[in-house]
Formats: structure tokens, sequence, C-alpha cells
């Protein structure tokens, strides 16, 4: 196992900087689209809404249910194939390396986003009904009420659920291999074809996949534990 580390370490190293960049720009499409999903499933139907105002509001609360039902309730290898194999070849990018990576990315940002949306609507949710009440009473608009007193309050609930978000798509990257894209997994199994040894690559995978989740995995518990008490407090 050292004599593959010393020999192609490069490789593993270049994977795991492909899987972190994956993971980090996966989740921030993620977050951005959830919070456009969340939106669209909080939205109430309000009495002084006029007819066009209440069917929008219908739709987009059922297109983005449907969303979330549908990329929660199927793999996600199932779902890079198919934006990787359908989006991918419908709309190709001038460089296929590049094409591999962009589709890679936003088929793994639209899983991502089906979760995220709910942890933001878990998190608006658990902030108590009076603050958007109060808000509006002040003279506050619904949106206004939002960006400046319920997100800044949901924000405590989200991060930490969002970071665990962010170390699950870590491991979750390593599907992209099957299509082609150089990341961690997709580096393992190449030295593994080169060498044809098929356990060294992989274990030396796994101790890397660790090294990176499992210190994040008990930072983000820390700070979790962190927050819950200075809201007792």
């Amino acid at each position: 196992m050292l004599k593959i580390w010393e020999k192609y370490g490069h490789m593993y190293w270049n994977g795991l900087g492909y899987t972190l960049l994956f993971a980090f720009v996966s989740v921030l499409m993620g977050l951005v689209l959830g919070l456009v999903l969340a939106s669209g499933r909080m939205a109430s139907v309000q009495s002084r809404d006029n007819l066009a105002v209440k069917a929008l509001k219908a739709v987009a609360k059922f297109f983005c249910t449907a969303y979330v039902e549908v990329f929660r309730a199927t793999p996600m290898l199932v779902q890079v194939f198919i934006i990787y194999y359908g989006l991918g070849n419908v709309f190709k990018l001038p460089d296929s390396s590049l094409n591999r990576m962009f589709w890679g990315m936003v088929a793994v940002g639209l899983n991502s986003a089906a979760y995220m949306s709910e942890v933001i609507r878990s998190g608006i949710g658990a902030v108590p009904g009076g603050q958007m009440e109060a808000a509006r009473c002040i003279g506050m608009s619904h949106w206004k009420a939002m960006r400046h007193v319920i997100l800044p309050q949901a924000v405590r609930n989200i991060l930490p659920a969002m970071c665990n978000e962010f170390v699950t798509i870590i491991k979750e990257t390593s599907i992209l291999g099957m299509v082609g894209i150089v990341e961690l997994m997709f580096r393992a199994q190449s030295i593994a074809k080169q060498t044809y040894i098929f356990l060294e690559p992989y274990v030396i995978a796994a101790i890397m996949y660790f090294i990176i989740v499992f210190p994040l995995s008990k930072i983000i518990a820390a700070v979790e534990r962190r927050m819950s008490k200075s809201v007792t407090r």
C-alpha cells in the first residue's frame, strides 16, 4: 500500500481536490435552489390575493413539492445518469472534460437542493409564528419580514444541517466516477486498473475520505452543541 501511495499519491490528492470542489459547489447550488423550493412550498394563499396570484402560488407549490419528492425518492446514481446522458448530451459544452464536470455538479446540486429545501423549511418553521406577525404589524412586507426577521433566526437551525449535507455530499460525489468525472473514487479505480491491484487503492481512498469526513463531523457536532447551549441560556 505504501508503494502505491508513493507512486500515485499525487493522483489521490488531485482527486480529493476535485471531490471537495464538487461538494462545495453542489451544496452552494443546493442552498440557493433549496431556498427557492422552500419558499415555493411554504407559499400560502391569502384572502386578498387575486385569482392570478392564487393560481401562480398553487402551481409553484405543486412544482416545488413534486421536485422535492421525486429527487428524494430516486437514487442519486440514477439522477446523475439521467442528467448527464440527457441534458449533458443536449446542451454540450465545447470541452468534453468540462462538460462532464459541469453536468456532474449540476446533478449533485439538484439532488442536494431537494434536501436543503427541507432543511430550510424546517428551520424557518422552527421560528415562532409571532415573529412574522410582529414584523407585519410594523409595516413590513412578507418578503422583507422573511429577509430581515425570520431568516436570520432560522440560520441557527439551518447551519448545522447544511454542514452535515456538505459532509454527506463529499461521500456521495464518489458516484460521479461512474460517468468518468475525475474525483477521488475515479482516481482509485484508475490506479486499480493500472496496477491490477484491486484492494489497496480503494483502502487508500477510504482512508482519505475518513481523514476529511470524520474531523468535519466532529467539528459540526461540537458547533451544534455550542449553539444549542447558547439558545437554552
